[in-house]
């Protein structure tokens, strides 16, 4: 299996990476829904809720998949 440079294969990286921007994506989209609905725009506020539930979907996603390969792979947390 392939590792980069942090010792970590790299697909377990890739996910890692996905779940983290989804993640903080989530976060800033928060501020997005309160700005649309402070603004009077109810449906750019469900707009964004939709993003942020696909964004959360993903991430949990992610999670799902780092927990099927962990057995398999190498995490990097050896001592």
């Amino acid at each position: 299996m392939a590792t980069g440079e942090t010792g970590f294969s790299d697909v377990i990286y890739d996910l890692v990476s996905v779940q983290y921007h989804s993640l903080k994506a989530g976060h800033d989209y928060g501020q997005y829904v309160r700005d649309a609905r402070n603004g009077g725009y109810e449906d750019v506020a469900s707009f964004f809720e939709q993003v942020m539930k696909e964004d959360s979907d993903r991430a949990a996603r992610c999670h799902e998949f780092l927990r099927k390969l962990e057995p398999k792979e190498d995490t990097g947390g050896k001592a």
